[in-house]
């Protein structure tokens, strides 16, 4: 039997677990105090994170490039582009793109992903301070990445940014679950209780129905407040099937987990890794509903 990590330590019941370090399952933007901090957190983790993490649909950059018509000729801004995984499928559309991502070590990971590309430039800086130098786009898109700039200038910023009618993309994979489907959190809710008790971001994925049914228009994000028009909604069922290591290195590579101390994180992830590898059968999988948002800038 593997072994799990004994000595470390482990919250008793009854005591609160260390939540200073935490961010919330929804990655809900209003609960960080703390935006360009809290999203450097992928920035320990290149490797793993360029790895593990899911990419997006083709499909998906196909309808992107027909909604927003983007084109050879095109210019993209990827606001907080990671590792590079939405920037191979924006460059290899033929377009030029300028990717912004605030991580040193993930910035550099991604120019090594991209260096087949010569339509790429990967600059370091948060989209907040990053020095423009008077460029304008066709389309920005920002990929699992636009929870994290600060709301108050973000779209501001992304108007000011676009040529007149151009488009604003936002990218994301919103993890749910289908009824009578064994599911990850559902099987180990009693570890996250007995490593981390009374955490405020544990909690079941929501049904894919009722993502589908009520997460519209431009989603958790706050209001554009009248600087982009109402946003068309694209949804693509994925899936990964994860081994128990696998799917302990992908909940590693989340905040929510990263934001954990150590001596909290590490055992309770070698706990779930063993679950599935005994209870599941070394197999779970990690369902998603991807998603497109796009609305054009107004003018």
């Amino acid at each position: 039997m593997p072994h799990l990590n004994r000595g470390h330590r482990v919250a008793q019941s009854g005591e609160a677990c260390d939540y200073s370090h935490r961010s919330p399952v929804t990655d809900n933007p209003k609960m960080f105090p703390n935006r360009p901090e809290l999203g450097q957190v992928f920035n320990e983790v290149p490797a793993l994170y360029d790895r593990i993490r899911p990419g997006y649909p083709a499909e998906l950059f196909a309808d992107l490039r027909t909604i927003t018509g983007l084109h050879e000729r095109a210019s993209v801004l990827e606001v907080g582009c990671g590792t590079g995984q939405a920037t191979r499928s924006l460059a290899a559309l033929g377009c030029s793109v300028t990717a912004v991502e605030p991580g040193a070590d993930m910035a550099a990971l991604a120019r090594r992903r991209i260096a087949a590309f010569r339509n790429v430039e990967v600059e370091t800086s948060t989209f907040e301070e990053w020095d423009d130098r008077g460029r304008r786009f066709d389309t920005v898109v920002a990929a699992s990445s636009w929870h994290w700039v600060d709301p108050s200038i973000g779209w501001r910023r992304a108007h000011r940014l676009l040529r007149p009618g151009g488009w604003l993309a936002l990218l994301g994979n919103v993890v749910i679950r289908r009824p009578g489907e064994p599911e990850v959190y559902a099987e180990t809710a009693d570890l996250h209780e007995r490593f981390c008790p009374g955490n405020p971001g544990w909690g079941h994925p929501p049904l894919e129905d009722v993502v589908r049914a009520h997460d519209t228009g431009w989603g958790p994000a706050e209001d554009p407040a009248g600087v982009f028009g109402p946003a068309t909604v694209h949804w693509y069922p994925t899936v990964q099937w994860l081994t128990g290591d696998g799917f302990a290195d992908l909940l590693r590579s989340t905040s929510l987990y990263r934001r954990l101390a150590r001596e909290v994180r590490e055992p309770l992830l070698d706990a779930i890794a063993e679950h599935i590898r005994t209870r599941m059968d070394n197999r779970a999988a990690r369902r998603y509903l991807s998603v497109l948002r796009a609305g054009q800038r107004t003018d």
